[in-house]
């Protein structure tokens, strides 16, 4: 492989992880770290103590675990028993 090509291939490489990085970027702006909506295993990046990442809530709903929602939907989200979402960690529904 010429060295040419090589170049390309790597300008290229980076030219698509820059416009990937602006893409998230902008579709982040648009949401929000929600507490307590979602389900066990389906959170989105940390959920608090004895948690490492996306996926490992072990609780419905667990307070201390967040969820990227839709910017100022988060407090308005409609929950079993009368749970709403909050914009900080709760102190409910935290796993055993």
């Amino acid at each position: 492989m010429s060295n040419h090509v090589k170049t390309l291939a790597l300008v290229g490489a980076v030219a698509a992880a820059v416009s990937g990085a602006v893409a998230t970027t902008a579709h982040a702006a648009d949401k929000e770290k929600c507490f307590g909506v979602s389900m066990a295993g389906k959170n989105d990046c940390a959920a608090g103590p004895g948690t490492t990442c996306a996926g490992t809530s072990t609780v419905d709903y667990q307070g201390n675990a967040w969820t990227l929602v839709d910017a100022g939907t988060c407090e308005k989200m409609e929950l079993p028993d009368g749970r709403m979402g909050s914009l900080e960690a709760l102190d409910r529904d935290l796993p055993a």
